[in-house]
């Protein structure tokens, strides 16, 4: 896809146009194909289909043309070779490593990582004979002494969910490649419009398009990003045979937000930039951290990789969790969920919902105590979510 200087088109231009194919009836909307199979016109077609001597879809579980526009989009966006789609987030974390680890090899995360992205890392691979270390992220010597042992593949989340951690992700690709180990990094907090991880030196980037690119709470969806290599030798094979597969109605519903991706990540990014300003050293919070504001202890590396702070801020209510609990319960815009990147600015209590399994020293390591509340900013008035969260606090 190119525009009219023969260039490739801008974002914007590729949010609403890449990877747009149009059926002979040729509609407006992209199509959705709700079909399971595809038919030949002969018993010789279908054998080359499947021996691969012909390029076409043979079956949904391994590609669908409404699935394959999604694909193409977040492909030309992320500015990788390949992408698939997959059901989840989730999917597409778990995917990226098991397609690529064999019994016997180690993988190097860092601790501060997603509920359940820390179970794959810390029990579910475990089991299948990967070993799996967990280090500080944002500590490049506990990278380097543990990248010091052979290492298959390096994970890591920048900014990490739930305390807003940032990675130096250049610097960790670095190290990891002179063990040549592979860089996978779940990129869900900055967004694809935000943070260019491969730009940085990853290798692969994972997405839960449940987040921002659908943003608007409707579907579930994942993707991992990589070279053509990766996807032919790896991913491809693991996908077909185990099955995440992608809904066509998601993937059209995914189309449509992707639309409208740039204009809600700014707008939301505004809005927490403004509630970071205002509620900074307030009296009822022991601390906030927001990328984007200078009280950030990272700040200045989180601007160099993000173009903003992101939609996300982590905030410690200065009381024990029943002062906690009264604050979520007293704010009235903001919808108690363990969702985020949603139209609707939505509260979440991550050591009661999202990070419940890692138990108290497991959060405490990471930093989330029974205080923490991380505030997913959507699209109201900025004025009335900052006066709902001052309210709120009033009841501290």
């Amino acid at each position: 896809m190119t525009n009219a200087n023969g260039d490739q088109p801008s974002e914007a231009t590729l949010l609403i146009r890449g990877g747009l194919t149009r059926t002979p009836f040729d509609e407006t909307a992209e199509a959705i194909f709700p079909t399971s199979g595809y038919v030949y016109g002969s018993a010789a077609e279908a054998e080359a289909a499947f021996a691969g001597d012909t390029k076409r879809f043979i079956y949904s579980r391994y590609g669908n043309p409404t699935v394959a526009m999604f694909e193409e989009r977040l492909r030309l966006l992320e500015g990788a070779e390949a992408c698939m789609a997959t059901a989840s987030g989730m999917a597409a974390v778990f995917a990226s490593l098991a397609s690529y680890l064999k019994c016997g090899d180690r993988v190097v995360a860092s601790r501060a990582l997603f509920g359940s992205c820390s179970v794959v890392l810390t029990e579910i691979l475990p089991r299948l004979g990967i070993e799996s270390q967990l280090v500080d992220g944002t500590d490049l010597d506990q990278w380097s002494d543990a990248l010091k042992k052979p290492t298959s593949a390096v994970f890591l989340e920048s900014p990490s969910n739930p305390g807003l951690q940032i990675v130096d992700v250049a610097a960790v690709a670095e190290l990891a490649h002179e063990a040549e180990a592979l860089v996978i990094i779940d990129n869900v907090f900055a967004t694809p419009v935000l943070q260019r991880p491969l730009e940085l030196g990853a290798d692969v980037v994972v997405y839960s398009a449940t987040k921002h690119i659908d943003g608007q709470g409707r579907v579930l969806g994942g993707a991992v990003l990589s070279s053509q290599k990766y996807v032919d030798d790896h991913l491809m094979p693991f996908l077909r045979h185990t099955g995440p597969s992608m809904s066509p109605f998601n993937a059209w519903t995914l189309l449509k937000g992707m639309e409208t991706l740039r204009l809600r990540v700014d707008a939301s990014c505004a809005t927490a930039n403004l509630l970071a300003s205002k509620l900074d050293g307030h009296t009822k919070l022991s601390s906030l951290r927001y990328p984007g504001h200078p009280s950030h202890p990272q700040h200045e590396l989180a601007m160099a990789q993000m173009s903003k702070g992101g939609t996300v801020l982590a905030v410690e209510i200065d009381g024990d969790k029943d002062a906690t609990f009264r604050f979520l319960d007293a704010l009235s815009l903001f919808d108690i969920s363990n969702n985020l990147g949603d139209s609707k600015s939505l509260a979440t209590h991550p050591a009661t919902t999202t990070h419940r399994r890692l138990g108290v020293d497991g959060r405490a390591a990471v930093g989330i105590g029974e205080s923490m509340v991380r505030l997913s900013i959507g699209l109201e008035d900025a004025e009335e979510l900052l006066e709902d969260v001052l309210s709120a606090l009033g009841q501290v």
